[in-house]
Protein backbone atom coordinates (compact mmCIF):
# COMPACT_ATOMS: atom_id res chain seq x y z
CA UNK A 1 0.00 0.00 0.00
CA UNK A 2 1.06 3.43 -1.04
CA UNK A 3 1.68 6.02 1.98
CA UNK A 4 2.98 8.86 -0.05
CA UNK A 5 0.52 10.73 -2.40
CA UNK A 6 0.13 10.44 -5.78
CA UNK A 7 1.57 13.33 -7.34
CA UNK A 8 0.47 12.32 -10.88
CA UNK A 9 -2.98 13.43 -9.61
CA UNK A 10 -5.01 17.00 -8.65
CA UNK A 11 -5.44 18.26 -5.21
CA UNK A 12 -9.38 18.72 -4.63
CA UNK A 13 -9.54 22.27 -2.93
CA UNK A 14 -12.62 23.98 -1.34
CA UNK A 15 -13.71 26.48 1.10
CA UNK A 16 -16.53 28.81 1.95
CA UNK A 17 -16.75 32.49 2.52
CA UNK A 18 -14.43 32.36 5.29
CA UNK A 19 -11.80 30.39 3.90
CA UNK A 20 -11.37 31.98 0.72
CA UNK A 21 -8.45 33.85 1.53
CA UNK A 22 -6.53 31.10 2.76
CA UNK A 23 -7.47 28.64 -0.20
CA UNK A 24 -5.92 31.32 -2.85
CA UNK A 25 -2.88 31.09 -0.90
CA UNK A 26 -2.21 27.81 -0.41
CA UNK A 27 -3.59 26.91 -4.28
CA UNK A 28 -0.86 29.29 -4.64
CA UNK A 29 2.01 27.39 -2.59
CA UNK A 30 1.31 24.20 -3.94
CA UNK A 31 1.38 25.25 -7.67
CA UNK A 32 4.78 26.91 -6.66
CA UNK A 33 5.61 22.86 -5.70
CA UNK A 34 4.05 21.50 -9.07
CA UNK A 35 0.85 20.50 -7.81
CA UNK A 36 -2.08 20.96 -9.79
CA UNK A 37 -5.45 21.83 -8.36
CA UNK A 38 -8.67 21.28 -9.09
CA UNK A 39 -10.89 24.02 -7.25
CA UNK A 40 -14.31 23.86 -6.10
CA UNK A 41 -15.10 26.99 -4.85
CA UNK A 42 -15.69 29.28 -3.29
CA UNK A 43 -14.55 31.97 -5.78
CA UNK A 44 -15.01 35.06 -3.78
CA UNK A 45 -16.01 36.13 0.11
CA UNK A 46 -19.58 36.31 -0.83
CA UNK A 47 -21.49 34.11 1.35
CA UNK A 48 -21.91 30.56 0.67
CA UNK A 49 -23.01 26.94 2.03
CA UNK A 50 -19.79 24.65 2.84
CA UNK A 51 -21.55 21.79 1.96
CA UNK A 52 -21.62 22.97 -1.73
CA UNK A 53 -17.94 22.68 -2.12
CA UNK A 54 -17.00 19.83 0.58
CA UNK A 55 -19.48 17.51 -1.10
CA UNK A 56 -17.53 17.88 -4.63
CA UNK A 57 -13.63 17.67 -2.91
CA UNK A 58 -14.71 14.27 -0.51
CA UNK A 59 -16.39 12.74 -4.40
CA UNK A 60 -13.40 13.57 -5.69
CA UNK A 61 -11.09 12.04 -3.35
CA UNK A 62 -13.31 9.08 -2.68
CA UNK A 63 -13.22 8.26 -6.54
CA UNK A 64 -9.29 8.25 -6.42
CA UNK A 65 -9.59 11.18 -9.18
CA UNK A 66 -7.60 13.65 -6.83
CA UNK A 67 -4.09 12.96 -4.62
CA UNK A 68 -6.41 14.34 -1.23
CA UNK A 69 -8.03 17.18 -0.11
CA UNK A 70 -8.24 20.38 1.19
CA UNK A 71 -11.31 22.30 2.87
CA UNK A 72 -11.38 25.35 4.34
CA UNK A 73 -14.37 27.03 6.96
CA UNK A 74 -14.48 29.47 9.45
CA UNK A 75 -14.50 26.43 12.32
CA UNK A 76 -13.13 23.67 10.36
CA UNK A 77 -16.19 21.92 11.83
CA UNK A 78 -18.62 22.22 8.98
CA UNK A 79 -16.55 21.16 6.17
CA UNK A 80 -15.32 17.99 7.94
CA UNK A 81 -18.55 16.77 9.15
CA UNK A 82 -19.59 17.19 5.61
CA UNK A 83 -16.61 15.30 4.12
CA UNK A 84 -16.85 12.44 6.41
CA UNK A 85 -20.49 11.78 5.21
CA UNK A 86 -18.57 9.84 2.13
CA UNK A 87 -17.39 6.80 2.03
CA UNK A 88 -14.03 6.22 1.92
CA UNK A 89 -12.97 9.53 3.51
CA UNK A 90 -11.30 10.50 6.63
CA UNK A 91 -11.23 14.15 6.42
CA UNK A 92 -9.49 15.53 9.94
CA UNK A 93 -9.78 18.76 11.27
CA UNK A 94 -6.44 20.46 12.59
CA UNK A 95 -5.31 23.31 13.98
CA UNK A 96 -1.50 22.54 14.51
CA UNK A 97 0.90 20.98 12.66
CA UNK A 98 1.55 17.91 15.19
CA UNK A 99 -2.67 17.60 14.12
CA UNK A 100 -1.86 17.77 10.46
CA UNK A 101 1.28 15.32 11.28
CA UNK A 102 -0.81 12.61 13.18
CA UNK A 103 -3.75 12.47 10.71
CA UNK A 104 -1.73 11.56 8.39
CA UNK A 105 0.20 8.96 10.31
CA UNK A 106 -1.76 7.60 12.37
CA UNK A 107 -5.16 7.72 10.47
CA UNK A 108 -4.24 8.08 7.11
CA UNK A 109 -6.66 11.09 6.71
CA UNK A 110 -7.12 11.69 2.93
CA UNK A 111 -8.62 15.37 3.76
CA UNK A 112 -7.28 18.27 5.84
CA UNK A 113 -10.06 20.75 6.86
CA UNK A 114 -8.37 23.86 8.43
CA UNK A 115 -10.27 26.15 10.56
CA UNK A 116 -9.79 29.55 9.02
CA UNK A 117 -10.95 31.87 12.12
CA UNK A 118 -8.50 30.14 14.23
CA UNK A 119 -4.99 29.87 12.97
CA UNK A 120 -2.83 31.99 10.94
CA UNK A 121 -2.61 31.76 7.18
CA UNK A 122 1.13 30.92 7.93
CA UNK A 123 0.19 28.10 9.75
CA UNK A 124 -2.43 26.48 7.66
CA UNK A 125 0.34 26.31 4.90
CA UNK A 126 2.49 25.13 6.86
CA UNK A 127 -0.25 22.18 8.10
CA UNK A 128 -0.76 21.37 4.83
CA UNK A 129 2.84 21.09 4.03
CA UNK A 130 2.99 18.56 7.17
CA UNK A 131 -0.15 16.50 6.13
CA UNK A 132 1.18 16.31 1.98
CA UNK A 133 4.93 15.56 3.77
CA UNK A 134 3.92 13.26 6.40
CA UNK A 135 3.03 9.16 5.20
CA UNK A 136 0.93 6.56 6.94
CA UNK A 137 2.42 4.15 9.49
CA UNK A 138 0.12 1.60 8.59
CA UNK A 139 1.42 -1.31 10.79
CA UNK A 140 -0.92 -1.43 13.93
CA UNK A 141 -3.05 1.64 12.55
CA UNK A 142 -4.17 -0.20 9.96
CA UNK A 143 -6.61 -2.06 11.50
CA UNK A 144 -8.09 0.77 12.98
CA UNK A 145 -8.48 2.81 9.76
CA UNK A 146 -9.69 -0.15 8.58
CA UNK A 147 -12.57 -0.17 11.75
CA UNK A 148 -13.53 3.18 11.02
CA UNK A 149 -16.07 2.24 7.50
CA UNK A 150 -17.22 -0.76 9.40
CA UNK A 151 -14.94 -3.01 6.62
Amino acid sequence: MSTEFDRTLPVAIGCDHAGFAYKEKISALLREQGWTLKDHGAYSTDSVDYPDMAHPVARQVAAGEAAFGILICGSGNGVAITANKEPRIRAALCWESELAQLARAHNNANIICLPARFVSEELAQKMVLDFIATPFEGGRHQNRVNKISGC
